[in-house]
C-alpha cells in the first residue's frame, strides 16, 4: 500500500463556514464535516451555500463515511443535500447526531446510517483509523480527530477553545493531545477563525457572570438572542433566570428544536417549572419573564427580527423591554444585525449589543491558545484551516513562532490537494470547486448568470416591454407596453418610458415583416435598443425583458 494520504478541503479555507475536508488514501476516503455558509451580500435571494462535492461523488465507491466534529450549521448543515448523492454512514457524538437528525428531518426523506462514537473510540475506515478527542467549543459534545493514516498521524482540531472552566465540565483533552505529540504528529490541521486575536478567549462562564449582573438590574421583560446551537449559553440563561425567579420561554423554531433535543439527551438541565410555553406568558408579570429567541444574526425571518418589525404573532416589543444580543455578528451579517437593533430601539426597548458588555464570548481559540495547541502536538507539518485567508496567514505565522520551519507550513484554499507521505508534505495542485447555492427553487439551480441578473435587478431595477404585431404585415397592432419595476418612480421616469415606447414604434416601422420569422432575434434587438437608450439617458443599467407576440 502506498504510504501517501491526500487532504482536500472542499470548503472552509479562505472563508468562514461551509467546512468539509476530504481525507483520501489509495483505497479509502472520508469526509470530515459537511457544513453550509450563509450568503454574501452579492447573493440576492440565496438562502445558503453548500460545498461542491462532485469530487466525492466521482469516487463514491471509496467513500467510507462522513465524520462530524460538532453540531453547528457550518459543520452539519449541508448533510440533507449531500446525502442525496452520497448516502454513506454519518459518525458523530450523541448530541451532534441528535442535532443533525433534526436538521435532516426538515430536508431529507431517506434513511440515514447514524453511528454514535465517544471520545477515545477507534473507528476503522480501512486504511484510515479515526480517534475522536474531547474539545471545548460553543456547542456541547464537540470533538477533534486523531487520524492514523499510511503516511502518519494527522490531527484535525475541529473548532475549539482552551476554556479552563467550561460550563458543561468537559475541557479539551490536553493529556491526549500531549500523548499524541509524544508519539509523533505528522501534520496538524487547526482552526484559524480567531488567529488574528491576541491573548486568550475568555471562558464561557464570564457570560453567566455578566448575565447575572444584568438580571439584577432589569425591572421589565428580558429578551435574549444567541446562536440556537450554543447549548452552554442556553444553560447559563436558564440558570441565571432560575436564580432570579424568572420563567424562560423559548421562541423560534431552531431554538426550540435545539432545546428539545438537548433536554431529551441530558445535555441541558432546567429546574421543574422554569420553562413555560408562549401561550402561558400572560400569567406572569413582565418582571418574571425571560424570552430566549432566535435572530442573533439579524435573519429577516427570525423571531427577533419579526418582533423588531412588530410582525411576530405572539410577542410585541414594548417600552421597558431589555434585549440582550448574546452573539457577535458573523462577517457579512453586520448590516442586518444593525437594522434589527435600530428597530428594537424604535420600539422602545433597551438593547445590550456592544462587544465590551460581556454577554458574549467566542467559541474559538485566540493566539495564545493556538500556540498552546501547536506546542502540545509538536507537528512536523502545519496546515491552517477554518478561516478567511488573513486568518490562515496569521495562524501560519504563529506556527513558525512556535518552531515549525516555514517550509513545513502549507497554506491553501478550497480545492487544494495537500499530499502527505512519511518524508514530506507538499501541494500537488488544485481541483475545481464552486459554490452550490440553495434557494426556494432548489439546489444548484442558481448560477453566476442568474445572480448577475438578480444583482442588476436589485441595483437598477427592470424594464418590461411587450409588443403585439401582425404576422402578415409586421405592423404593431397596439401601442407597445413599457413598464418598470424598481427603476424610476417619478415624472422623469414616466417620460422616459413614454419616449422608450416611441423608439420601439420607430424600430417596427423600419422592420421588414420577414424578420418576424426570427422572433427571438427581434426581442433581443429591442432589449438592446431599450438598454442603450436608458443607459445613455440615466447612466443606469436595468434588466430589460422583451416579449413580442405575433398574431
Amino acid at each position: 500500500m502506498a504510504r501517501q494520504v491526500n487532504l482536500i478541503p472542499l470548503g472552509g479555507l479562505g472563508e468562514i463556514g461551509k467546512n468539509l475536508m476530504v481525507v483520501e488514501t489509495e483505497s479509502d476516503a472520508i469526509a470530515i464535516d459537511c457544513g453550509l455558509s450563509f450568503p454574501e451580500n452579492d447573493m440576492p435571494g440565496i438562502d445558503f451555500v453548500i460545498p461542491d462535492v462532485s469530487y466525492l461523488i466521482e469516487r463514491k465507491d471509496r467513500v467510507r463515511g462522513i465524520v462530524l466534529t460538532h453540531g453547528h450549521e457550518d459543520h452539519v448543515g449541508a448533510l440533507p443535500f449531500v446525502l442525496k448523492d452520497l448516502n454513506v454512514p454519518v459518525y458523530g457524538t450523541r448530541l451532534t447526531l441528535g442535532l443533525a437528525r433534526r436538521k435532516l428531518d426538515e430536508n431529507y426523506e431517506g434513511e440515514v446510517d447514524f453511528r454514535v462514537f465517544e471520545p477515545g473510540d477507534l473507528i476503522d475506515f480501512g486504511s484510515v483509523q479515526v480517534e475522536p478527542f474531547r474539545v471545548t467549543h460553543s456547542v456541547s459534545d464537540s470533538v477533534g480527530l486523531i487520524l492514523r493514516t499510511p503516511a502518519g498521524t494527522i490531527i484535525h482540531t475541529g473548532d475549539f477553545k482552551l476554556d479552563q472552566t467550561p460550563v458543561d465540565g468537559e475541557p479539551t483533552d490536553y493529556s491526549r493531545l500531549a500523548r499524541a505529540g509524544d508519539e509523533g504528529v505528522l501534520a496538524l490541521l487547526s482552526d484559524s477563525t480567531h488567529a488574528d486575536r491576541p491573548g486568550f478567549t475568555p471562558s464561557e462562564r464570564m457570560v453567566g457572570e455578566s448575565l447575572d449582573r444584568v438580571f439584577q438590574k432589569a425591572t421589565g421583560r428580558i429578551i435574549i438572542t444567541t446562536f440556537a446551537s450554543n447549548v452552554p449559553r442556553i444553560q447559563q440563561v436558564i440558570d441565571v433566570a432560575y436564580k432570579h425567579g424568572r420563567k424562560v420561554c423559548v421562541i423560534g423554531r431552531s431554538m426550540e428544536m435545539v432545546v428539545e433535543v438537548a433536554l431529551s439527551m441530558g445535555y441541558l438541565r432546567a429546574p421543574l417549572g422554569t420553562l413555560v410555553d408562549a401561550e402561558d406568558l400572560s400569567k406572569y408579570p413582565h418582571s418574571k419573564i425571560v424570552l430566549l429567541t432566535t435572530g442573533s444574526q439579524g435573519e429577516p425571518l427570525s423571531a427577533l427580527a419579526r418582533m423588531s418589525c412588530r410582525e411576530h404573532r405572539k410577542v410585541e416589543i414594548i417600552e421597558g423591554d431589555l434585549v440582550i444580543m448574546a452573539a457577535s455578528p458573523v462577517p457579512g451579517n453586520e448590516t442586518m444585525v444593525s437594522k434589527v437593533v435600530d428597530n428594537l430601539f424604535r420600539c422602545g426597548a433597551d438593547v445590550i449589543y456592544e462587544p465590551e458588555s460581556g454577554v458574549h464570548v467566542s467559541g474559538h481559540s485566540s493566539q495564545e491558545e493556538l500556540k498552546m495547541m501547536l506546542n502540545l502536538t509538536r507537528p512536523r507539518y502545519f496546515i491552517p484551516i477554518h478561516g478567511e485567508y488573513r486568518h490562515l496567514i496569521k495562524h501560519a505565522q504563529l506556527a513558525v513562532a512556535t518552531g515549525v520551519p516555514p517550509s513545513n507550513v502549507l497554506i491553501g484554499e478550497n480545492g487544494t490537494i495537500f499530499s502527505l507521505s512519511p518524508e514530506r508534505c507538499q501541494i500537488l495542485g488544485l481541483i475545481q470547486t464552486k459554490n452550490i447555492m440553495v434557494d426556494s427553487s432548489g439546489v444548484g439551480e442558481i448560477g453566476d448568470p442568474v445572480l448577475k441578473e438578480r444583482k442588476y435587478l436589485s441595483d437598477s431595477g427592470a424594464i418590461f416591454v411587450s409588443c403585439v404585431v401582425s404576422g402578415t404585415t409586421g405592423a404593431l397592432l397596439q401601442e407597445p407596453s413599457v413598464k418598470s419595476a424598481g427603476f424610476m418612480k417619478s415624472l422623469r421616469g414616466e417620460a422616459l418610458l413614454t419616449e422608450t415606447a416611441v423608439r420601439i414604434k420607430d424600430y417596427f416601422e423600419s422592420l421588414p415583416s420577414t424578420a418576424l420569422s426570427k422572433r427571438e432575434f427581434v426581442e433581443e434587438e429591442i432589449a438592446s435598443l431599450v438598454g442603450r437608450f436608458v443607459r445613455n439617458e440615466t447612466g443606469r443599467r436595468p434588466v430589460v425583458v422583451c416579449s413580442v407576440s405575433v398574431v
